[in-house]
């Protein structure tokens, strides 16, 4: 019995990404599961010649800066059946024309989870040593502080409150057993049995922002959650407190953020913000006591190819007749990012 032929699949990102996704070693293995043109990479569905290879695509392989799989793109795909997203989130991509068709979504969230977990790592942990006070300090200065400066410095015991058990969250929480930290979690879906396995003491969101002189965001940004560290939640902080978010800049009250920051009391890490990026004239941009980065959490630079593994693993799954290992479904959109 002769093997049917891979499938046909066509990308949709922009074509800046394809490279670093799919470098050399990794396209040659994606090249033996389907039928590709490594030179199409849609940007418009419109366009003559990608309506006729969307036309016979079986998989879609999608990425950033692919347009929104609507109902008239998905007419012109009838023999569509799977999508597999090089990135993370999916809520711009589908819509109820697409939980229609019945059609098979995977993502590589979990994958780009990984180097926001590691990120957020090095900042609770710099954040404990005042390091990145301390070295503004130290450059302006040129001269060590005394001794008895030191006071409020340190790792051992500080309370740590982190806000989300999302995939970023619980590979946080997995990432900080090491250490000797206190750490709790605010998650309304997350019960206290389910807590303790992650290592984090349950804590409703408002005593977590008391006791924890760390604050680090991993909540998805929907409607129940943008503006949920509002003024009076970020006055809960304790005095000399950091505040990290590497989610999304919605959830915070920015305004309310900045004028605690510009008044000393709290410090932020901060890789992402609202606005995003911040004006020019943001006093944020000069602050002593707030680390800006230019949304480098997620995945870049070779860890894309991470992104890029996760959907050649997918194909084979394909092809040995098994389901996808990192399925995205309806329902967990509504809570997710």
């Amino acid at each position: 019995m002769s093997t049917p032929p891979p499938p046909h699949a066509l990308f949709a990102m922009d074509p800046v990404h394809l490279h670093e996704l799919f470098p050399p070693a990794l396209m040659s293995r994606l090249r033996r599961l389907v039928r590709i043109d490594p030179a199409l990479v849609v940007r418009d569905f419109t366009d003559p010649a990608a309506a006729a290879a969307l036309n016979r695509a079986e998989v879609l392989i999608t990425g950033w800066g692919c347009p929104h799989l609507g109902a008239p793109v998905l007419d012109g795909a009838p023999r569509l059946r799977t999508v597999l997203h090089a990135a993370g989130s999916v809520r711009h991509l589908v819509g109820e024309p697409f939980w229609a068709r019945g059609l098979t979504l995977s993502s590589a969230v979990r994958a780009n989870a990984l180097p926001v977990a590691e990120y957020t790592l090095a900042a609770i942990l710099l954040s404990g040593k005042d390091a990145f006070g301390l070295r503004e300090r130290f450059r302006t200065e040129r001269a060590y502080p005394a001794p008895t400066e030191y006071a409020a410095v340190g790792n051992l015991g500080r309370r740590v409150g982190l806000i989300g058990a999302s995939r970023v969250g619980r590979r946080v929480l997995e990432l900080l057993r090491p250490f000797d930290l206190a750490v709790s979690l605010y998650d309304p879906y997350v019960d206290a049995v389910e807590a303790a396995r992650l290592g984090a003491v349950p804590l409703p969101l408002d005593e977590l922002l008391r006791t924890s002189t760390v604050v680090s965001v991993h909540a998805p940004d929907i409607p129940e959650t943008r503006g949920m560290l509002s003024r009076e939640r970020l006055a809960l902080i304790p005095d000399g407190g950091v505040l990290i978010n590497t989610s999304r800049g919605a959830l915070v009250d920015h305004t309310a953020l900045t004028e605690e920051l510009v008044r000393g009391r709290l410090g932020a890490v901060l890789d992402v913000t609202d606005p995003e990026p911040l004006p020019a004239d943001s006093p944020l941009h000069g602050l002593p006591n707030v680390f800006l980065t230019p949304h480098i959490a997620g995945s870049l630079g070779n860890e894309l190819a991470r992104l890029g593994g996760t959907v050649v693993a997918e194909l084979e799954r394909m092809a040995a007749g098994l389901p996808p290992e990192h399925p995205v479904r309806r329902a967990e959109l509504a809570i997710s990012a």
